[in-house]
Parts: structure tokens; sequence; C-alpha cells
């Protein structure tokens, strides 16, 4: 087993952020690499123990899922090799958590499809019986399965901040507000992205969902990004239905009622919530206990997944 990667340290090419999880550096002016550390997040902050193996199963299951559902909509892979394109020494950083990707300009918003009442839109429904304003049947029960897949979109927050719900109104103004220079000459508005992120988006969860069942996997909801290229063309980017970006459950222990176990962080988020810890950051140190469990948990999903060993 490699070493656990919590920040990379490419310095043959330029570093240009890092996010939560993801450092990402120029390889010239069209392609990016992008290194998936196992850095893990909990409640925003950014926790000081890497999650081992974590980083190679977000990048092989995100590439698994573009792969897989590649007939939906264009993607950001370029199929270059990533240790192809930084110094011998490096190589071993990108091996197997590293992708190339087209340079595309992202759309300002998080393109969130739930399938189950849970998380805070339970607590939305609770509240007002709907989840952001969509109108829901009535006596719908905490994970109880939606009549269809519903899209409610975010905003997009910076490192350390919440993602915030908006309309879908929203989501088109914000669209044509950050993305309306760069659409122009395309034929396309902000407003028509985000017909076609929802529609995508919808189409995307529901073909991943419904194999996802075949492996007694229920993804309960997810979130995608999409970016565009110059002509405007949408493209699927970031990571797509990994147990960061989505909520796994075991079928065989799902039912309504309760919040099913689940292939994410919840297992470091349960033991976070033991402590006495004002969820800002610096966040606390994890025994080792905890980020072994948790890094099988996000293995265990893979192969359920995929049927195959990482």
């Amino acid at each position: 087993m490699t070493t656990p990667l919590f920040e990379s340290s490419i310095r043959s090419l330029t570093l240009l952020g890092r996010g939560k999880v993801r450092d990402i550096y120029a390889v010239d002016d069209e392609k990016l690499l992008i290194v998936t550390s196992d850095r893990l997040s909990a409640f925003d902050v950014i926790l000081p123990d890497p999650i081992p193996r974590k980083g190679q199963v977000l990048t092989a299951l995100a590439s698994f899922w573009f792969d897989r559902l590649g007939h939906i909509i264009p993607n950001q892979l370029t199929g270059i090799d990533p240790e192809s394109v930084v110094a011998e020494d490096e190589r071993e950083q990108v091996r197997g958590r590293a992708l190339v990707v087209k340079r595309l300009k992202p759309l300002p918003i998080e393109a969130v499809v739930r399938g189950y009442v849970i998380g805070s839109g339970w607590k939305d429904y609770q509240d007002t019986g709907a989840i952001c304003g969509i109108a829901l049947p009535a006596g719908l029960k905490q994970a109880a399965k939606l009549p269809s897949p519903i899209f409610t979109p975010a905003s997009k927050a910076d490192v350390g901040d919440h993602d915030e719900n908006i309309s879908f109104e929203q989501a088109q103004a914000r669209t044509e507000a950050m993305l309306g220079a760069d659409l122009q000459g395309t034929g396309k508005t902000g407003a028509q992205l985000v017909n076609e992120a929802r529609d995508a988006a919808i189409r995307l969860y529901s073909e991943a969902a419904d194999y996802a069942a075949t492996r007694g996997i229920i993804i309960a909801d997810t979130k995608f990004e999409f970016g565009i290229d110059a002509a405007g063309t949408l493209h699927l980017i970031d990571e797509a239905l990994t147990p960061d970006s989505s909520r796994f459950w075991p079928a065989d222990s799902y039912a309504e009622g309760i919040s099913p176990p689940s292939y994410d962080k919840q297992y470091v988020r349960d033991y976070l919530e033991t402590l006495d810890w004002g969820k800002v950051a610096p966040g606390p140190a994890l025994p080792a206990e905890v980020a072994e469990r948790t890094g099988a948990k996000y293995v265990e999903a893979y192969e359920r997944l995929t049927g195959k060993t990482l």
C-alpha cells in the first residue's frame, strides 16, 4: 500500500490552487493536472489526517463513471497518462490518483440531484413540505424514495464555507452573470446552460442509480459539476458519483424512517460529533482506527460498485 498523500508537491508544473481534496496544476493552455489527495473535509473543515487510499478510490471510481456514462454528455478526460506530464521523481505522487483533463470554464453552481428524502432535504421537508421549494407529497418518512429525482442547485462555496441551496431561477441568473461573456457567439445563454445541466444531471443520476441497484447500493443523492468549452458545449467535470459527492446506502440495510448507514465520511462525522469541537478550523486529529475504517468504507464502495478489486 502506498503512503497516504495529504498534499502533493509537483514542482515541474505551476500550481493553480488547492481545494478541499484536489490540487490543480497547469499542464498547458488547454490541459490541467488534477491530483486527488487523501485529505478529508468534514463540516467544511479539512482534517489534519489523511484517509488511506481515499484519493485512489475517488479517482478510480470517477473514471469508472466517466466511462460508463460517457454516452450522455462529454466529460473532462483527455486520456493522457498523468505520469507523462510530470518529472520522473514526481510520478509516484500522481500514480493512480491523478487525471489530465481539459481546461473548461466551470458553471458557478453545484448540480445536486436528490432521489430520497434525507440530510438537509429531510429537514427542509419537515419544515415546509418541500425540498428547495419543490413541493412533495405529504406524509413522507425520513429516507423515503421520491416519486422521481429532483434537481436542487446550490451555490459553489469557497473552501471552508458552506454551499447554499438556491432556486432554479437563481442558478440561471448566476450562470448568466458569470458566464454571459464566455457564451457570446455560441448561441447559448446562461439560462439554457442550466436547463442542459439539469437534464444531464437527472439522466446521469438515474442511469447510475439503476446500475448501482444491481450492485446492492442505493444512490440517495449526488452532486455534479459541469463546465463549458469555447463553443459553449457542456461537459461533466470534477468528480462523479463518488463517496465524497454522493450518499451511498447498502440496499440490504435500507429502511424508511431512519438515516441508513452509508459508504462515505459519515463514520468520521459520527466520531467528530462525540468531541467537544466547535466545527471550525483547525480540525481535530483522527485516531488511526477511525482513519483506517473510513478508508476501508471507501474501498468497499468502489469494489461493490465496480466488481473489481483496488
